[in-house]
């Protein structure tokens, strides 16, 4: 997976509690089993109207956000059904971390297996963040994983947690498989130890 540096990027506001994941990407979408393509369907029940036409009052489809790289989000954000293509899905669509006070835990976990930052900040720091992103146009945070600071260019910065293993996991791009092929030597040693039996037709 693509690893997770420090990087400086716009915020869009999703100023909604509770989002689940049949509201970020819907379940006539996990059809697809590639990670691309995705975006189409993010959040489509709020991007568009029952006929169709783009919603002018959801907040990504205003214009001074768009090209946002950071969601910030309300209290449990990503709850409800385990579904990795919420993850995908806000990828596809440029969005590198999530900031919010509270996340669920799948979700959270499905994030840092698919190299996407979820960042959680006490509920005053992300209210401020909802403050400033209405209060400057293409407001933007620097998100440095290594000193595990969220700050802005005036002058505010807050500090978040995160696991050392799932930060290190991030830093060096490094999903499941390659942890595992990080021991491919004595994957190849054990097997060499212990043939399969052969098979008879």
């Amino acid at each position: 997976m693509q690893a997770f540096k420090s990087f400086t990027g716009m915020v869009a506001p999703l100023d909604r509690a509770n989002v689940d994941t049949d509201q970020i990407i819907p379940k006539q979408f996990l059809k697809a089993v590639v990670r691309t393509g995705l975006k189409k369907g993010l959040f489509i029940d709020w991007r568009l109207n029952p006929d169709g036409t783009e919603n002018k009052d959801f907040a990504l489809n205003k214009p001074r956000y768009h090209g946002a790289s950071i969601l910030v989000a309300r209290n449990n954000f990503g709850c409800g059904s385990s579904r990795e293509h919420a993850v995908w899905a806000l990828d596809d669509a440029g969005f590198r971390a999530v900031i919010a006070p509270e996340f669920a835990d799948i979700f959270h976990n499905n994030c840092l297996k698919n190299g996407f930052l979820p960042i959680t900040l006490p509920a005053n720091e992300v209210e401020h963040i909802f403050r400033a992103t209405g209060d400057y146009e293409a407001y933007r945070l620097t998100i440095d994983l290594e000193k595990q600071t969220v700050s802005d260019d005036f002058g505010w910065t807050a500090q978040f947690e995160i696991e050392p293993f799932q930060k290190k996991c991030l830093l060096e791009g490094l999903d499941d498989v390659a942890l595992t092929l990080a021991h491919e030597d004595r994957i190849l040693a054990y097997e060499k130890a212990h043939p399969l039996p052969h098979r008879f037709e």
